[in-house]
């Protein structure tokens, strides 16, 4: 019995779940930088959640790149230009370091265009409501005699992560086009560390500390949110494959809330006239990634927790716009798959 007694008095002891941590606190925050930490990680989990992020952030965001370069008066890289300091080769250099936010669509095209002797800045690009220069101080080159000439033509793309040139050259680019390795993140720098703190009893805990600059285009606090989204929706994919519907709907999950109401979107009499309610139902539940949208749209829905059509139709024009990588084109695409339903978006 003494035992006995040992062995379930030892077995109480032994910790049966790992503890949530803490939401995450701002240490210090400042527009594009921000420092930020999270508490009460289980012994091990600040390395494990902290390099996870910062890989994440690094390497998954969506930003603006520079993608060709067209220079007047060069016809590759290795050109040099009449009366500017600088070859073209530094000019690029200098380029890629101007950082740009689109405004509107997913490709544009910006110029510059200087004469005057003098130093050149990124602020001398045209003004569009498009495009926004996020550091006008940026220095291009020096025009260093009264015949010299800056010409230059960026076209800018938006995209994630790092893309080498190949991957989307053309078979036949205009002559004088220099296409550049596109680097789209908006990332600067950022770092973690990790300390340890006590937790009850516990001194092994660990204390999270994530430090991060971007370029200005998004805030410090959203790149850290929109990490966690994506490692998020990423371990959501992988766990729906092994959660069945039914136990989906046993824990309220699932499209449910996405086809149980649709009145806000259409009229009873609307939708009688082309659908009863049990057709109604099973169209509402067809998935996104079944239909014949474009990787880019499906994508942008994805990220928008867009994943079946009554979905879809809960959405109107204006929100599906305001959706990260979501344009015209994508909003047209949408419109003319859901007419072959004879489904609409909900009015504002």
């Amino acid at each position: 019995m003494l035992v006995n007694s040992n062995i379930r008095y030892c077995t109480t002891m032994f910790q049966q779940e790992i503890l949530l941590p803490k939401k995450i606190t701002v240490v210090e925050e400042d527009g594009p930088k921000g420092v930020y930490e999270i508490e009460g990680l289980y012994p091990g989990y600040g390395h494990t959640l902290g390099n996870s992020l910062r890989r994440v952030i690094l390497s998954s965001l969506p930003g603006v790149s520079i993608i060709s370069i067209k220079i007047k008066g060069a016809d590759h890289e290795f050109a040099t230009l009449d009366g500017v300091k600088e070859d073209v080769l530094n000019i690029i250099l200098n380029l890629k370091k101007v950082r740009f936010m689109l405004r509107a669509g997913d490709e544009a095209t910006i110029r510059l265009h200087a004469k005057e002797k003098g130093a050149v800045y990124a602020d001398a690009f045209e003004k569009t409501g498009e495009v926004e220069v996020l550091n006008p101080d940026q220095y291009i080159a020096e025009i260093t005699s009264s015949k010299g000439e800056l010409d230059i033509e960026l076209e800018l793309a938006k995209g994630i992560g790092y893309l080498p040139k190949e991957e989307f050259k053309k078979e036949k680019e205009a002559i004088g086009t220099i296409l550049v390795d596109a680097i789209f993140s908006p990332i600067r720098k950022v770092r973690y560390e990790v300390e340890n703190m006590r937790v009850g009893d516990r001194t092994d805990y660990n204390r999270l500390r994530i430090s991060l600059e971007t370029d200005g285009s998004i805030t410090a606090k959203e790149a850290l949110e929109s990490a966690l989204k994506i490692m998020l929706r990423q371990f959501q994919s992988i766990l729906d494959l092994k959660v069945s519907e039914d136990e989906k709907r046993e824990h309220g999950e699932g499209e449910a809330d996405e086809t149980e109401d649709v009145s806000d979107a259409y009229d009873e009499e609307t939708l009688g006239e082309e659908y009863d309610d049990s057709e109604l139902v099973e169209l509402l539940k067809t998935r996104i990634d079944t239909l014949d949208f474009s990787s880019r749209t499906e994508r942008a829905l994805a990220s928008a927790n867009i994943r079946t059509l009554g979905g879809l139709i809960r959405k109107s024009k204006e929100e599906l716009l305001a959706i990260e990588g979501f344009g015209q084109k994508s909003l047209d695409e949408v419109i003319d798959t859901l007419s072959t339903f004879k489904l609409t978006l909900k009015d504002k």
